[in-house]
């Protein structure tokens, strides 16, 4: 980055190389350095950075018809891609509503759960319940909802209200003699205290990550959990969100992350690996009660954006959404992450200082800890996540570690999430940068 520019970066002091090109699973600057993408940027280059049928794709729509504003026409791709996803969802979801992220997503999310309510009969219906050490964007009302207290704290004064209850969080916070079924349904039952505490007719959704990403570093939940969960929100009338923005659209081995776990969600939200890089786009989904609710009151959605259902970005989406189905990517990605997960373990599960492998599909985090035996991390003045990263960058592989694990504040992750057309041979070359870039960085601590 030229010290002259005036692009706002990040972070103000940094000194990032000019990515050049992209050559399958790798990211090429402008010196030709080569480097492997092991966390798909943020869980979003599902299949590598050259796809030329997607490539095709965009070009041939901007070549037939750039944009189309969604107040006076709809178009093809986007009423291609809604077929598509609808096909294949779970459950009853019926209905896409397409954005440009994974933020709006979530804020569409929210909006559709309240006015569904008011459309219902039930106005009271206010309260959003979330988890501890979740992410669900950046924009205002995604951050309330989110449980990453490094991300809120300075914006505290600007959030909606939003509870958080326990996240399943397996490794940190099961108890010593409890059974996995049992942790699991005790983090589901911290659900239900707090809608009995904020009083069932106050509560109009509850939002959650399938498989929790960037802030707790690709946690899977136990098995039963979510399908407690589900029992819960149906019991008290509350709307289930499922945050499928970072783990969803395949990443996990599955095409929708909550197929694993044999539930459905009233709303869910995808983004990332839709597009693919290629365009930014994201989408809501939501079960025909919902949308028939909306249809038989007002009509409208009260909510919009400028490019709701962009042609190009849906003509993205559409071909990615193709390669992942036709070409069976979703079921490449569970065979890859056996192998990614098989070679994280060779090369980690002893290491002094890993305290956890977890993961799902080509959706992988290693925790790291000052002491194994009692789960301490390291203190956070260390800045071991940062260290991690700018070494493993060095090495020529690009991973996603983030501080504040356990807390917002203490613990340190990283997330790997590779290109799923990535080989055998690139995700051992890219373990053993990994490695190299770990041995470098404890070393010195």
């Amino acid at each position: 980055m030229s010290p002259n520019s005036h692009v706002f970066p990040r972070h103000c002091h940094s000194d990032l190389p000019v990515a050049a090109g992209g050559d399958g699973c790798f990211l090429i600057d402008a010196d030709g350095k080569r480097y492997f993408d092991g966390s798909g940027g943020a869980a979003v280059s599902c299949l590598g950075h050259s796809n030329a049928r997607v490539a095709q794709a965009v070009k041939d729509q901007v070549d037939q018809l750039a944009f189309a504003h969604t107040g006076f026409f709809t178009t093809e791709p986007a009423e291609l891609l809604a077929d598509l996803l609808i096909k294949h969802a779970p459950g009853r979801l019926d209905r896409v509503y397409f954005v440009s992220g994974g933020s709006e997503a979530v804020e569409s999310a929210m909006k559709l759960a309240r006015q569904f309510h008011i459309e219902n009969g039930e106005p009271n219906r206010r309260a959003i319940i979330a988890r501890r050490q979740s992410y669900h964007g950046n924009t205002l009302g995604a951050l309330a909802a989110g449980g990453n207290e490094w991300r809120r704290q300075q914006f505290a004064p600007l959030l909606i209200d939003a509870t958080h209850v326990d996240p399943c969080y397996e490794y940190a916070e099961r108890r010593e003699g409890e059974s996995l079924k049992e942790y699991g349904q005790r983090a589901a039952q911290s659900l239900e205290d707090e809608i009995l505490r904020l009083g069932p007719e106050n509560v109009m959704a509850f939002l959650a990550e399938p498989v929790v990403g960037a802030t707790l570093g690709a946690v899977p939940p136990v098995a039963g959990y979510f399908k407690r969960i589900r029992e819960i929100c149906d019991q008290y009338g509350v709307l289930l969100i499922l945050d499928e923005v970072m783990c969803g659209m395949g990443r996990t081995g599955h095409l929708f992350a909550c197929d694993a776990e044999g539930i459905a969600p009233d709303i869910l939200c995808i983004a990332k690996g839709l597009g693919a890089g290629y365009q930014p786009i994201g989408a809501m989904l939501c079960t025909d009660r919902i949308y028939d609710a909306i249809s038989a009151g007002t009509g409208f959605f009260q909510h919009g954006h400028t490019y709701l259902g962009h042609p190009v970005a849906a003509a993205a989406g559409l071909a990615v959404v193709s390669e992942l189905l036709e070409r069976d990517l979703v079921g490449q990605a569970r065979v890859r992450g056996d192998h990614l997960a098989a070679g994280l373990r060779a090369r980690f599960a002893q290491h002094e200082h890993v305290g956890d492998i977890r993961g799902r599909g080509m959706f992988w985090g290693v925790e790291f800890v000052a002491d194994r035996a009692t789960k301490t991390p390291f203190e956070p003045s260390r800045g071991l996540a940062g260290k991690l990263k700018k070494a493993a960058f060095a090495e020529g592989l690009i991973c996603y570690p983030m501080p504040g694990t356990r807390d917002g504040r203490n613990g340190d992750h990283v997330l790997l999430a590779p290109p799923f057309i990535a080989s055998e041979a690139e995700l051992d070359d890219a373990l053993d940068a990994f490695g190299r870039a770990v041995k470098k960085v404890m070393a010195a601590l």
